[in-house]
């Protein structure tokens, strides 16, 4: 007959230790007020008992529920399936684990998300929205805290994460520029995506301020953001005169610029002598597109982690003021579809 599993509890770590169960208690949740003797004698018994503590009912007891939720569009895209990935680690850190829902940045989808969301469920949410306006929070309960990744032009009085979008696409553009550039293009139009049209706006005023024209015939739309997009989109901008065509290409995101850069060598041209192709967000697919892609790169360890912070520091606050902007920074990674150069 197989021997019944016991599980270890604090009493029983507490009775071989030769302390009692509240100074087990006060080493198994970190509390530093514990005598050093003691915390040993503690560590020594939680390891021979292997005592697991009851996470569940530690919450309960905390009045939390040990989860935040994530809220995206599209996990199919590799800078938000790396934030995702970044957002768990900051996350359990704090001791919370990750509920993630994507919603394709269709409003519906994101309105069912945002009802889902309260106390009930989690501590706190972060939200990546592309259709909300400001009026679909107003369901959210008093006080939940909810931190917003993006730019947003909607009027959202929450705390927000995000890079300047505007200042990042000048970077981008201006490199472009440098490289002695003059018929740069932009693929990514979409009215739904905030982040897109401040992108749309920074390439359009850098363009300006290097006295460069920007017709709209270069300027191409991109429905989803994915691959094919910028695919078919290279292939209506390279639709036209030879000698019209564009010599360099911004793109909104790293995907839209790979499909570009494909789409332009099936079409004969070289990367980057006859075009040069940067895209838009670091993802781990730019270093290893063939050319390597140049990007413009946010810090997503300090997305992820400043958003985490803030709804650490939102649910303890009382008084529901000061909500915060955190901005963190970005790096333009010349790379060898602008630049020609190999990496070392």
């Amino acid at each position: 007959m197989q021997e019944e599993l016991m599980v270890a509890t604090l009493k029983d770590v507490a009775e071989l230790a030769g302390v009692s169960v509240k100074t087990v208690s006060n080493v198994v949740n970190g509390y530093e007020f514990v005598r050093e003797d003691n915390r040993r004698k503690v560590e020594a018994a939680l390891e021979q008992t292997g005592y697991r503590p009851n996470i569940g009912a530690r919450n309960l007891r905390r009045g939390r529920t040990g989860f935040l939720g994530l809220v995206v569009p599209d996990l199919g895209i590799p800078y938000f399936g790396e934030l995702a990935g970044l957002v768990i680690t900051a996350a359990q850190t704090n001791g919370w684990n990750v509920l993630i829902e994507q919603t394709q940045g269709q409003r519906e989808r994101e309105l069912e998300s945002i009802a889902t969301l309260g106390p009930h469920m989690v501590d706190g949410a972060i939200v990546s929205p592309e259709a909300l306006v400001a009026d679909d929070l107003a369901t959210l309960p008093d006080g939940f805290p909810v931190v917003l990744l993006g730019e947003q032009t909607a009027g959202f009085a929450l705390d927000r994460v995000a890079i300047d979008n505007v200042a990042a696409a000048r970077a981008a553009t201006r490199h472009l520029i440098d490289l002695g550039r003059t018929r740069i293009a932009f693929i990514g139009d979409n009215p739904r995506r905030a982040t897109a049209a401040l992108r749309l706006q920074g390439y359009r005023e850098e363009l300006k301020a290097a006295r460069l024209t920007a017709p709209d015939d270069r300027v191409a739309g991109a429905e989803s953001f994915h691959r094919h997009d910028g695919m078919l989109a290279m292939r209506a901008l390279l639709d036209g005169p030879a000698d019209d065509r564009p010599d360099a290409v911004f793109c909104c995101n790293d995907l839209l610029a790979v499909g570009a850069l494909h789409e332009a060598v099936r079409s004969g041209l070289r990367v980057p002598e006859d075009i040069a192709i940067i895209g838009f967000d670091g993802s781990d697919e730019s270093r290893y597109s063939l050319p390597p892609l140049s990007t413009i790169a946010p810090d997503k360890t300090a997305i992820a982690a400043g958003a985490v912070r803030l709804i650490s520091e939102r649910g303890s606050r009382l008084d529901g003021a000061g909500f915060e902007v955190v901005e963190p920074p970005f790096v333009l990674q010349a790379r060898q579809s602008t630049t020609g150069a190999q990496e070392s």
